[in-house]
């Protein structure tokens, strides 16, 4: 049976992390929307161009052309046994849109990791990117582990405007949650705990699901 898994969470949750930790340990395609855009862009195919004209005049990039981007990756033969998407979907249309994308019997996995806004704003304030890649680097490096690029707060890592951003997203994730949370396939995890907790906590949610699903 494919593992198919979403996961959700507030920015500074780290389920970018956990999504390419479990990703490699069960061998499926982790599948981000930020590659996923930057790939689109960089290969100039149409909805890559479409999504270049929309963040170029700063605006969001739209459900069409992110469930266009999202169908065009899932339809690649490494996400055929299984894969972890990491940024979509963000809206109810785009979670309609991978429900009839994924039209088969393999359960489609949500997790949502769940950390309190205050463990968020700290993690946050603490956390820096690589000025020439755009890699998320951990506590600890001085220099980006990938390129070796310069490492730099962003700017709306500040304490108050994450806590708006925590605000933000909060109303405009809600309405996920309630989409996903009623389903048997959906588990919520204690995200503030040490990465390898976490990635326990995920593995046995995913275990449970695939259980009842046998």
């Amino acid at each position: 049976m494919a593992v198919r898994l979403v996961m959700l969470g507030p920015p500074g949750a780290g389920k970018g992390t956990q999504a390419e930790r479990f990703a490699r340990s069960r061998g499926l395609a982790r599948i981000s929307t930020g590659d996923m855009l930057r790939e689109a862009v960089q290969q100039g195919t149409e909805l890559g161009r479409q999504a270049k004209a929309l963040m170029d005049a700063g605006r969001l990039v739209s459900d069409d052309v992110m469930i266009g981007i999202v169908r065009e990756r899932l339809a690649r033969p490494d996400a055929v046994r299984g894969f972890v998407l990491d940024g979509f979907p963000r809206t109810v249309a785009q979670a309609h849109a991978l429900d009839e994308m994924l039209d088969d019997d393999s359960p489609l996995i949500v997790i949502d990791v769940d950390v309190p806004d205050e463990t968020l704003v700290r993690r946050l304030g603490a956390r820096r990117i690589c000025k020439v890649c755009g890699w998320t680097a951990p506590p600890g490096p001085l220099v980006c582990e990938k390129c070796g690029g310069e490492l730099v707060q962003r700017r709306d890592d500040g304490a108050e405007v994450v806590r708006e951003r925590l605000r933000v997203f909060g109303n405009e994730s809600r309405p996920l949650v309630d989409f996903y949370q009623q389903r048997p396939t959906f588990r919520s995890v204690d995200g503030d705990q040490v990465p390898e907790a976490v990635a326990a906590d995920i593995s046995a949610a995913v275990a449970s699901v695939l259980g009842d699903q046998r």
